[in-house]
């Protein structure tokens, strides 16, 4: 569906329509400072206006006293992966962002969840549909709110392809090609590369972000997928998927194709419609996307996409705004990825797909 959210509004969080909480700015603790939370969510969470980072959680010493030192943070305002728990009773922290490799996001997340914080998990939400549930439960019995990693649906060139869809701007959509790719040659050994802690290859990591395209893109969920892998590099991808196709049926008619890759360069979608067509390439990085259309082109300011994501799940809790990307997406997304490692187990056989009920509305 086009710009996918939560339907309902939860009220029983945080207070509603009040330019008091508009104001206030929720305390964030990064869990786990890798490359992504410090080259790309602390340096955003410097531009927020209605978050901040107040608070970290690292295994590694020498981080803490690099990252206090650095963001001015507090001693009290520092864990460990052992006293993570003690989170509960510190009121400065509002917000877990759970930025860790794929295996211990639920884990985290429902201890986050429990420890009565709202929750943004990293994608792709879990390794299985299973946490995935998990989570979800979680965080509705500790009544929080919870958003997936999903920085796109906050960014502009992604809203603006929603909104051609949800106004048939170009028509109906026929046809989506999505790929999402990247040549992986760094050290074989990387937690990316190892099943047990990523769930898998290049559909979990840059997967999802095709996946997703081909949904906003067409305004639909899919409703039967068939799938290949293909791998070109088996001394270096010995644990994980390396590349895989994979094609998608729509209601109407409509059909879409995808590639991901850890060893190919490519971030592009296009999608053809009845009175025209439009694109974006890139498509899906940090760098600024570029669209064209059959209309021209598409020119937004350059924001960090970081800091545009958790200022609107901020303004969800604050003022009970769209949830742009909730948990239910996560899960949508971990529905169709088991669906297409299923279909490459059986030799690229249709796998259909039922993803009702899952509680999304149009954006």
């Amino acid at each position: 569906m086009a710009g996918v959210a939560l339907a309902s509004g939860m009220p029983w969080a945080c207070g509603m329509n009040s330019k008091k909480n508009a104001q206030r700015s929720l305390g964030v603790a990064l869990v786990g400072l890798g490359s992504y939370s410090t080259y790309q969510l602390a340096p955003a969470l410097e531009q927020t206006q209605y978050c901040h980072l107040a608070g970290i959680v690292t295994g590694t010493p020498a981080k803490e006293k690099r990252w206090a030192s650095q963001y001015g943070l507090a001693e009290k305002n520092i864990y460990n992966y052992e006293n993570f728990d003690s989170i509960a009773s510190n009121s400065e922290i509002d917000i877990i962002y759970v930025v860790l490799p794929n295996s211990m996001h639920a884990d985290f997340s429902i201890r986050a969840a429990r420890a009565g914080k709202h929750v943004i998990c990293e994608k792709p939400m879990a390794i299985s549909v299973a946490e995935c549930d998990a989570i979800i439960n979680a965080c509705q019995e500790a009544r929080v709110r919870l958003g997936i990693g999903y920085r796109l649906h906050s960014e502009p060139y992604t809203r603006e392809i929603k909104r051609f869809v949800r106004e048939h701007t170009f028509g109906d959509p026929l046809y989506v090609m999505a790929e999402a790719a990247y040549r992986s040659t760094g050290n074989p050994d990387q937690w990316r590369l190892n099943k047990a802690l990523s769930g898998g290859g290049a559909l979990m990591n840059m997967g999802v972000y095709a996946i997703q395209s081909t949904i906003y893109s067409t305004g639909k969920n899919p409703i039967s997928v068939s799938a290949q892998e293909f791998s070109t590099r088996p001394e270096y991808f010995k644990d994980t998927d390396e590349t895989i196709t994979a094609q998608f049926e729509f209601e109407g008619g409509v059909i879409a194709n995808i590639m991901t890759s850890h060893n190919i360069r490519a971030n592009r979608l296009r999608a053809s419609c009845t009175g025209g067509w439009f694109e974006l390439d890139p498509a899906s990085t940090y760098i600024p996307l570029s669209g064209t259309t059959s209309k021209g082109k598409i020119e937004f300011p350059q924001e960090s996409q970081q800091k545009l994501q958790m200022d609107d799940f901020a303004l969800h809790i604050l003022e009970n705004r769209t949830n742009r990307a909730p948990g239910e997406m996560g899960k949508r997304d971990m529905i169709i990825v088991e669906a297409i490692y299923q279909s490459v187990a059986k030799g690229g056989k249709k796998v259909p797909l039922d993803l009702g009920g899952l509680g999304l509305a149009k954006d």
